[in-house]
Order: structure tokens, then C-alpha cells, then sequence
């Protein structure tokens, strides 16, 4: 489904950050510095926009769905005798 992959790369950007944070040096000026805040802006907007689409499940999409699933089952479960 969806929202594993969702919750896959959350936790890999996760753990990007937490293994990242040490090595970006922010007290440095110049492009260093630069570097280091677009880089963690770019990780955080990639997190965030994980997160939003992993909490964010269309209600349509999921009545639809399961109607869907629903109508597969009743149409599986008939037996036809002749």
C-alpha cells in the first residue's frame, strides 16, 4: 500500500537528518553555511511533504475502494449452476 512506502521514506529521511545534523556546520560563513541551511530546508520540505501525504487519505478514494473490493467478493462468491 501506499501508506508503507509513505511511512518507508519518512523514516529514511529520518535517519538522513539524524546522521546529517553533526556534519553541517551553520557557525561558518560563506557558502558552507549556505549549503548547509538550503540543504536541511530541501530535507525538511521532502519530510513534510511525506508526512502530509502519509495523514492524507482522500475519504472518496477509500469509500470507492472498499466498494470496489466489495463488488469483487460478491462476484467471486457466486456459483453458477446450469
Amino acid at each position: 500500500m501506499k501508506k508503507n512506502r509513505y511511512l518507508l521514506y519518512l523514516l529514511l529521511c529520518g535517519v538522513m537528518l539524524y546522521i546529517a545534523m553533526p556534519e553541517l556546520n551553520f557557525q561558518v560563513g560563506g557558502k558552507e553555511a549556505l549549503f548547509a541551511g538550503s540543504w536541511l530546508f530541501l530535507a525538511l520540505l521532502v519530510f513534510a511533504g511525506n508526512l502530509a501525504a502519509f495523514l492524507y487519505i482522500p475519504k472518496k478514494r477509500a469509500r470507492t475502494a472498499s466498494k470496489k473490493m466489495e463488488a469483487n467478493l460478491k462476484r467471486k462468491s457466486r456459483v453458477y449452476t446450469g
